[in-house]
């Protein structure tokens, strides 16, 4: 017996004062739940007539209702202009006109998205809805809110689209001349850039020169630095809208001025539009406008303007390959140096000190640094092509190797996404990544192998088709090392909470038979599927391991293996002690009817199968019945005529002795349907095409099958 054990209360004042705070943030907490009660009266308030129409019922709660039913109206909006258009325009829409002058942001919002809906579904004709809604969006696009103005002008954005181009230049295009003045509050003079960019697209290229191009132009010289940057983004669909000509003599000059700005947010504006407009301008413009900026803006990031280093990073890839036709030599190797260089940002440096010794990183530069790698790797494919892929082993592959062994996960990360954009540039030179492969394969961050698990059957083909020399040798060479991280990697994935990855990891896994041989898929890989399915606890784990195994099966070349495996799934699966065991077994024959041939399943598993009928566990027999009708598809008449008879006996036993009245229905429906069946197959011609086309199916997969044990 335990002993039983008295605390002592501590009665001091200070304990005492402690208690009372408690009991006060206690009631300090339930305070809340007493005021979300509502009084009689309020109850009363917010009670509304059930017989009203949906109409009149909006225009009521619009009228003397509360926010949050207004806002219910507003958000509703778009099923009531489906059910009845005219009557929503005539009654409901001038209400929520007047409640949006005093709404809240919430209200707000959901309006503008509703709005967006209206126009999208299509539910009037664009002339009405211009007519209805253009005015109201118009009205609030200057609130005072950063978010609802924002939340409009998307909403404005798209309807410009699809307006006529007189609506657009009389209700949007003739206002901006006074929205876009100095006089204007900054909020305004924002809006009218935005607006800029998209009425450039939308007009001929001599009506933007006249109506939009001087509004442009006083804008990207406006007094606040927001304003010209963000003028200096919409640059380029204003480019877009008006061809290269006007692009050479208007928005170059532009570009050019706005990248010596005085603001940082300006000049790296600047620099991403001059580079997403690379394809606008010719090669002189590329020679003498474009590339000094761009290197007076490399040289700068180090020196004065790090704000730009992320964003030259990022796009690095595109503006070494869009400026490759004017590059000399020097200049190739320089911007190349210049890549290599920001791919070890921030850690070992050329004397051999790290560089955190030598200066005191903030931690906002290491976010920066990191940010940097991060963009170099998503960059990687674009440099090899830049310096060719016969040029990689020479030129990129101590950057790749770096990259690869990065400190940081979002860097390792981003090249496991492109280490098959890598292995399909490099093409009969992929055999010199290889050990990079098993590097992410082995990585400690799941998320790296998750990112690389997406295309590994092509990454994998490509290593053991492509080797050195295309030769055989080469392909066995490549095997040693790679089997052990591929078993390792699946190790680490189920040993982690991650069951997506490691579910991920065995259906891609699949593509093995294809890879390697299959005495080493035997030995290595398909037993540990089996113990999968048979231990772990996540069922699409277990299913995707089960179809795994079937496909191993499949390609399985040795008769006594075959043999040892099927009898394992019997055994252990069809006639384990657990009954989800028996349900993975059912899990796994219909894998098998997936993959093999009819007479496969029937000579190994149609008799385990139905053996389960008398299963002591209902859940069972139910997953039984239902894969019956799949079961009795295998069969192949009149040679199977034995098996048919015992499926028959089943069916009536089941009828006929079936205690559980889940179990029974679905028998009766069973049998109903294998009737119905029975009798649609000897009517329909399409029924018996069908069938004749399972039978080639068949029968082909039933050759591969004595082929490969013939191999």
């Amino acid at each position: 017996m335990r002993p039983i054990i008295f605390f002592k209360m501590d009665f001091s004042h200070s304990s005492l004062f402690g208690y009372i705070e408690d009991l006060q943030e206690l009631t300090i907490i339930e305070r809340p739940v007493r005021r979300s009660l509502k009084t009689p009266e309020e109850i009363e308030r917010l009670t509304v007539d059930e017989e009203l129409s949906d109409i009149e019922r909006a225009v009521y709660l619009l009228s003397s209702g509360q926010d949050i039913q207004g806002t219910s109206v507003v958000a509703n909006l778009p099923v009531l202009m489906r059910q009845n258009p005219a009557e929503t325009l005539r009654r409901v829409l001038p209400k929520i006109r007047e409640v949006l002058h005093v709404a809240g942001v919430e209200m707000q919002l959901t309006a503008a998205v509703s709005f967006l809906t209206v126009l999208q579904e299509e539910s009037v004709s664009i002339h009405t809805y211009s007519h209805s809604f253009l005015h109201i969006i118009l009205q609030n696009l200057e609130h005072r809110d950063a978010g609802v103005s924002n939340a409009w002008l998307e909403t404005l954005l798209a309807v410009i689209e699809a307006l006529p181009k007189e609506t657009v230049r009389h209700e949007i295009l003739n206002p901006l001349v006074s929205k876009a003045q100095l006089s204007q509050t900054l909020q305004s003079r924002l809006v009218s850039c935005k607006i800029m960019g998209k009425v450039a697209k939308k007009f001929e290229a001599h009506i933007v020169k006249r109506e939009v191009l001087p509004l442009v132009k006083s804008l990207c010289q406006d007094v606040e630095y927001e304003v010209r940057a963000c003028m200096c983004r919409q640059l380029e669909h204003v480019a877009r809208g008006i061809g290269t000509e006007l692009t050479k003599t208007v928005v170059l000059p532009e570009l050019v001025e706005l990248a010596r700005d005085e603001g940082s947010s300006v000049r790296l504006a600047a620099f991403e539009t001059l580079v997403n407009l690379l394809d606008m301008f010719d090669a002189d413009d590329r020679s003498q406008t474009v590339l000094p900026l761009v290197k007076s803006f490399c040289e700068k990031s180090f020196k004065t303007d790090e704000s730009i280093l992320v964003s030259l990073s990022f796009h690095l890839g595109k503006l070494c390959n869009g400026l490759y036709g004017i590059f000399t030599p020097e200049q190739h190797l320089r911007f190349l140096e210049f890549y290599k260089k920001l791919s070890t940002l921030g850690l070992q440096q050329e004397n051999g000190h790290n560089d955190n010794q030598l200066h005191l990183q903030t931690l906002e530069q290491e976010k920066k640094y990191i940010s940097v790698r991060k963009n170099c790797a998503y960059n990687f494919p674009a440099m090899i092509v830049f310096v060719d892929p016969k040029n990689f082993h020479l030129e990129l592959y101590s950057i790749f190797f770096c990259l690869c062994h990065d400190p940081e996960v979002p860097v390792r990360y981003t090249m496991a996404i492109s280490f098959f954009e890598v292995a399909k540039l490099l093409n009969s030179d992929v055999y010199t990544i290889h050990k990079e492969l098993v590097t992410l394969l082995q990585d400690e961050s799941l998320e790296v192998l998750d990112a690389l698990v997406g295309h590994l059957p092509e990454i994998l083909e490509l290593m053991t088709n492509r080797g050195e020399n295309n030769g055989s040798e080469s392909k066995l060479l490549s095997i040693p090392d790679l089997i052990p991280a591929l078993t390792t990697a699946e190790q680490r994935a189920a040993t982690s909470l991650k069951w997506r990855t490691h579910e991920k990891l065995l259906q891609k896994y699949a593509c093995l038979p294809h890879i390697i041989s299959s005495d080493q898929i035997y030995y290595r890989f398909l037993h540990r599927m089996l113990t999968i399915i048979l231990t772990n606890n996540v069922l699409p784990v277990q299913k995707a391991a089960a179809r795994t195994l079937c496909v191993y099966l499949r390609y399985n070349r040795k008769q006594e293996q075959r043999h040892e495996v099927i009898q394992k799934l019997i055994e252990q699966l069809g006639q384990g002690k657990s009954y989800w065991n028996r349900l993975r077994f059912l899990d796994t024959c219909e894998f098998i009817m997936e993959l093999f041939s009819k007479s496969f399943f029937c000579k190994y598993f149609f008799l385990p199968v139905l053996e389960l009928t008398h299963d002591p566990v209902a859940n069972v027999r139910m997953k039984l019945c239902c894969l019956l009708p799949k079961v009795k598809s295998t069969l192949k008449i009149p040679t199977d005529k034995h098996l048919l008879q015992q499926l028959e006996l089943c069916i009536r036993k089941l009828l006929c002795q079936e205690k559980d009245k889940d179990v029974l229905t679905i028998v009766k429906r069973v049998s109903i349907f294998l009737f119905k069946q029975h009798l649609v197959l000897g009517l329909s011609l399409k029924f018996q095409k069908r069938f004749y086309e399972n039978d080639l199916l068949d029968q082909e997969k039933e050759r591969q099958e004595h082929l490969l044990l013939e191999m």
